[in-house]
C-alpha cells in the first residue's frame, strides 16, 4: 500500500464527504428526497457507524498476516465503485430513523476522519485485524480495511450527490 497516496485519496474523500454534508440546509438534512432512500443525516450516520467502526478495527488487536495483505482491496474497489448494484447494509450499521443535527454529524465525521487518516499514517497496514470478522471476507488486514472504508464512503458521496440532485 503506498501511505502518502492512501492519505491523499482518503483525506480528499472524507472532505468531500463534509462539504457535501455542510452544505444542505439544516431544514433538508432529514427530509426523504424520493421514496426507498435515506435522508441526508441516515447518509451521514450509516457512514458514522461504518467508518467509525473502522477506525476501532484499524487501532484494535492484530495478528501477523500469511496471505497478500491488500488481497481483497482490487474486488472491494470494483464492488463498491459499481453504482449499477444495489448492497443492502448489515443491520447493525442501518441508521436510526430519528431527526439528525448537521453541526453534530459534521463534528462526528471530522474526528472520524482524523481518527482514520491517524491510522493509515502510523499503523501497519499488512496486519490482520482480529477484533472483528466481515461477512464473506473473514478477517481482513489494515489494507482492506482502508481500502473499504474509502470506497464505502465513496459510494456514499455519489449517494449523497443523487439525493441533492
Amino acid at each position: 500500500m503506498d501511505k502518502n497516496a492512501t492519505l491523499i485519496e482518503a483525506d480528499k474523500t472524507f472532505t468531500e464527504l463534509l462539504q457535501l454534508v455542510s452544505s444542505i440546509d439544516e431544514e433538508r438534512i432529514n427530509i426523504v428526497p424520493f421514496e426507498g432512500s435515506w435522508t441526508t443525516g441516515q447518509v451521514a450516520q450509516h457512514v458514522i457507524l461504518s467508518a467509525g467502526g473502522f477506525v476501532q478495527l484499524l487501532n484494535g488487536s492484530v495478528k501477523d498476516t500469511t496471505r497478500d495483505p491488500e488481497q481483497n482491496v482490487d474486488n472491494l474497489r470494483a464492488a463498491f465503485l459499481n453504482f449499477n448494484i444495489k448492497m443492502k447494509s448489515p443491520d447493525f450499521i442501518i441508521p436510526p430513523d430519528k431527526i439528525y443535527q448537521k453541526q453534530e454529524l459534521v463534528n462526528t465525521l471530522g474526528d472520524i476522519k482524523n481518527g482514520f487518516l491517524k491510522a493509515i499514517d502510523t499503523l501497519d497496514s499488512t496486519k490482520t485485524c482480529t477484533l472483528f470478522e466481515m461477512p464473506t471476507l473473514g478477517y481482513i488486514t489494515r489494507a482492506e480495511g482502508i481500502a473499504f472504508t474509502i470506497v464505502h464512503t465513496q459510494r456514499h458521496i455519489h449517494q449523497l450527490k443523487n439525493i441533492y440532485s
